[in-house]
């Protein structure tokens, strides 16, 4: 099957869902798929064509274009003529951005292709009207957790196409769990943008400091509010004991997570976020707000803790918990890495999409 792959924002730009898709297309095409992605030339000096890992990306000033009609026509007339050279099975969309809007305007309404739409977490409500749009058009809508479901039917009541659930999953990495480590390490891991509340953690860890001074925090990922976090540190008076290590490639997470005594996820709005699991493959215990879909994948009390968001004495009063009780905290740990290899699976994600393409392509033409 052909799939044309559209994501306004991927490789070399990492997030969960980047990550998540640049595992996840190999697997598709070492299953017969042939994968190419349409994604946004940002910055404009990123090769226009480019092959990662087996898979074909090509790169459009997709933003520019919707500002310049000049532009807009000749890279509409690109894409089209890519589409047609193509001539995908399925169009698979995975980023609310550019991308939706030229897969859109390039769609042939006399031979359509079946859009499969795969949702993430929530958008800020500015972009309802537009992701409606997005899912009012699908042919079918993977979410990634219950709660996202919930989500889409609140922003897209009038959507006709099906809806499931495919959790996200991560492969066991090679790397060993090691023992917790002797002096506390925290692990803050992820884009540094408001919705992540990375700002709670340092507020949290404030507090932690004050029942175990030789704690460490390390916040590893970059953003646009690392320079605001960074003068947080310093005015909370803990930037001594706080690293910023900046953007962090994905398969360095285990190597730090290992270090780690536990991973906190402070977030004020995520979805079913990739860190979440890796460190239950390396047996370490979160901390997190009961936000989006961390409630589905963490047991509050036996894999990790949940706590209320926007709450840094509840995060500060939960990782205090596991740092004086490190027996409790490898039992959960454990539980957690039994917990995602059991439910988790990354061959069971690669099932279910690979499914899930023949069935919506085969349901457009008729077919059961």
């Amino acid at each position: 099957m052909r799939v044309m792959f559209w994501s306004s924002v991927y490789w070399p730009h990492i997030g969960g869902v980047q990550v998540l898709a640049r595992h996840l297309l190999p697997a598709l095409a070492a299953r017969g798929h042939e994968v190419i992605v349409v994604a946004e030339q940002d910055p404009p000096d990123l090769a226009a064509q480019e092959d990662v890992d087996g898979i074909r990306i090509l790169r459009f000033p997709l933003t520019l274009g919707l500002r310049d009609i000049d532009r807009l026509t000749d890279i509409r007339r690109d894409l089209a003529d890519l589409r047609r050279r193509f001539a995908p099975d399925l169009c698979h969309t995975v980023a609310l951005g550019a991308t939706d809007v030229y897969q859109r305007i390039t769609q042939d309404p006399e031979r359509p292709t079946p859009i499969l739409v795969s949702l993430f977490g929530h958008w800020p409500s500015q972009y309802t009207r537009f992701l409606s749009g997005t899912l009012e058009r699908a042919d079918w809508i993977a979410c990634d957790s219950a709660q996202t479901l919930e989500y889409s039917y609140s922003v897209a009541p009038g959507a006709t196409a099906p809806r499931s659930v495919i959790r996200n999953a991560v492969d066991v990495p090679t790397v060993v769990p090691a023992p917790l480590p002797d002096v506390p390490r925290l692990l803050v891991a992820g884009r540094l943008s408001r919705e992540k509340g990375v700002d709670l953690a340092l507020r949290a860890f404030a507090l932690v400091l004050r029942r175990c001074p030789s704690a460490r925090l390390t916040v590893a990922g970059d953003g646009p509010e690392r320079p605001a976090l960074e003068r947080l540190a310093t005015e909370l008076g803990i930037s001594e004991a706080v690293e910023f290590l900046g953007w962090t490639a994905p398969d360095e997470i285990p190597t730090l997570l290992n270090a780690a005594s536990v991973l906190v996820l402070p977030s004020r709005a995520d979805s079913f976020p990739l860190v979440g699991l890796e460190a239950a493959l390396m047996e370490r215990p979160v901390v997190a707000a009961a936000v989006g879909g961390l409630p589905e994948m963490i047991v509050h009390e036996e894999t990790g803790i949940l706590v209320n968001a926007e709450d840094p004495g509840a995060l500060a009063t939960a990782v205090v918990r596991l740092i004086e009780d490190p027996t409790w905290s490898v039992r959960l740990g454990r539980a957690a890495r039994q917990r995602v290899q059991e439910r988790h699976r990354f061959s069971d994600l690669i099932d279910a999409y690979d499914e899930l393409y023949q069935r919506v392509a085969h349901r457009s033409k008729g077919r059961p």
